[in-house]
């Protein structure tokens, strides 16, 4: 029989169970816990009520480059970013406090949560191997997700440089984000 602590897996138990609540799919659960897939199964299902959806993580980076992903991928980014450099607090538990710290900004403007926890661990991921980066824009100085294969120099972000196809949202994000 293996030697375990009670500790160690009580503390995996509740990481889990926080990324559950926070809507964190299977494979986010097992790439950051030490649980077995079958008992991460049972306790989403506690949690949830229901089995784990199943299928492929979302993979595209340039899911964050259309307009409103990347408003809500570069304010997450932003926050975790803050977190890291200030705080002495890392991986797994800077992803929970800076989305817990995005989902009450966005909350307080009374936006829609476009950025789910999955995917705001993808963008960690995908900016960590250097596919994505931040960038300043030219104009507010504020930092914003791109492909880190792009020239950067000149970049001017949604904000400043809204696209007509933005819709009804246009005014709220405006108003909301500056």
């Amino acid at each position: 029989m293996r030697n375990r602590s009670i500790l160690t897996e009580a503390r995996q138990i509740q990481l889990a169970t926080e990324l559950i609540i926070l809507g964190a799919r299977l494979q986010v659960l097992e790439m950051n816990t030490n649980l077995s897939r079958e008992r991460l199964v049972k306790l989403y299902k506690e949690i949830r009520g229901v089995s784990p959806p199943k299928g492929m993580l979302p993979y595209s980076e340039d899911w964050f480059m259309s307009w409103q992903p990347n408003m809500h991928s570069s304010l997450f980014i932003n926050i975790y970013n803050y977190i890291i450099a200030n705080t002495g607090i890392n991986g797994i538990d800077a992803l929970i406090k800076s989305y817990r710290l995005y989902i009450e900004h966005i909350s307080v403007h009374q936006l829609e949560k476009v950025l789910s926890l999955t995917r705001a661990w993808t963008l960690v991921r995908f900016v960590e191997s250097g596919v994505l980066c931040i960038t300043p824009c030219i104009n507010c100085h504020g930092k914003f997700i791109v492909h880190s294969l792009e020239i950067h120099s000149n970049h001017v972000c949604g904000l400043c440089n809204i696209p007509s196809r933005a819709g009804r949202t246009k005014k709220e994000v405006i108003v909301n984000f500056h």
